[in-house]
């Protein structure tokens, strides 16, 4: 495709996937500086830290660099086991609480969303029960968020996709049901969004056409990567973010140049969003025995020949 793609998008990188640093410890800072050297990227995602050195240090890295930070509240979620639509009042408001904390964070950090993901399934007959709970925790914490900004534009607050029945088994979850959840929540709140991820789409079971015409009037973020399904001996089975032609898994520069175009053509990059520009960040993880940064210039690769095909 002719046209500059960073007319439309900033492309960002999701640092606690990129460099597997999942708990609150490691080179959160270094790694961080490592990616803000490199052009290529607008965005880094990162999550929030309980230390107050390694907050004033991203801080420090996106300002001198002029790279722009999201939060993933994601992490928080699931290595405490939380969930926003637990029928336990005492777990749920657990789950919020971690939620509103990365808020804060993305306050802290200047970053204009803040991701984060549904709790476990339900059965049918609760699931009714478990999205009337999860749009209650959603509604709190978008409220939460303008409360917080003041006379400046609020924090949103992104609810984003994962499987159903292979891997996370999230409520959300299924396209279909992630747009009524928007339109359950859009209904009182006007801070919210959907995240959609190109990891996740073989989870679960959809096209691309499929899932943004479900949800693109919701969608304020996107993440694109890749997973296998083919072979749960494999250490990538699952959602586990492989690189970008991982052998046996799902997705490659033909089904990554396909998704940015479907993207292209559904308006997301013409939307009026929270964030300066569209984002379209990567998700990426090295699996056993690769390196971080031979995986960050795969995909960076496999980009460049996605666009140049569309």
């Amino acid at each position: 495709m002719a046209e500059d793609w960073r007319k439309l998008m900033d492309l960002g990188l999701i640092h606690f996937m990129a460099y597997p640093i999942i708990r609150d410890e490691g080179p959160i800072v270094a790694t961080a500086a490592r990616i803000a050297q490199d052009e290529f990227f607008d965005v880094l995602e990162v999550r929030r830290s309980e230390h107050p050195e390694v907050m004033a240090g991203l801080k420090r890295v996106a300002e001198q660099s002029k790279l722009k930070l999201g939060m993933g509240a994601q992490p928080g979620l699931l290595l405490n086991k939380l969930s926003l639509n637990d029928e336990d009042e005492a777990g749920r408001s657990a789950a919020v609480e971690e939620v509103k904390a990365s808020i804060d964070a993305s306050y802290e950090l200047g970053c204009p969303i803040c991701a984060c993901l549904s709790g476990p399934d339900a059965e049918e007959s609760k699931r009714d029960r478990a999205m009337d709970l999860l749009t209650d925790s959603l509604v709190e914490l978008c409220e939460y968020s303008k409360g917080k900004a003041g006379d400046g534009d609020p924090v949103w607050v992104s609810l984003e996709q994962f499987d159903y029945d292979i891997d996370k088994s999230c409520l959300i979850g299924p396209s279909l049901r992630a747009a009524e959840l928007g339109e359950r929540v859009k209904g009182q709140v006007d801070n919210f969004g959907l995240t959609i991820d190109l990891s996740h789409l073989p989870l679960l079971h959809e096209t691309p056409q499929e899932m943004l015409s479900a949800t693109i009037d919701h969608v304020i973020h996107v993440h694109v990567g890749n997973c296998l399904m083919g072979d749960e001996e494999d250490n990538a089975y699952g959602d586990k973010h492989p690189r970008f032609g991982y052998p046996g898994s799902e997705t490659d520069v033909a089904e990554l140049a396909h998704f940015l175009e479907t993207l292209i053509y559904s308006g997301y990059f013409e939307k009026d969003l929270p964030s300066e520009k569209p984002i379209v960040s990567f998700e990426v993880a090295p699996m056993a025995g690769e390196d971080p940064e031979l995986v960050i210039a795969s995909t960076k690769r496999a980009f460049n020949a996605a666009w140049a095909s569309i």
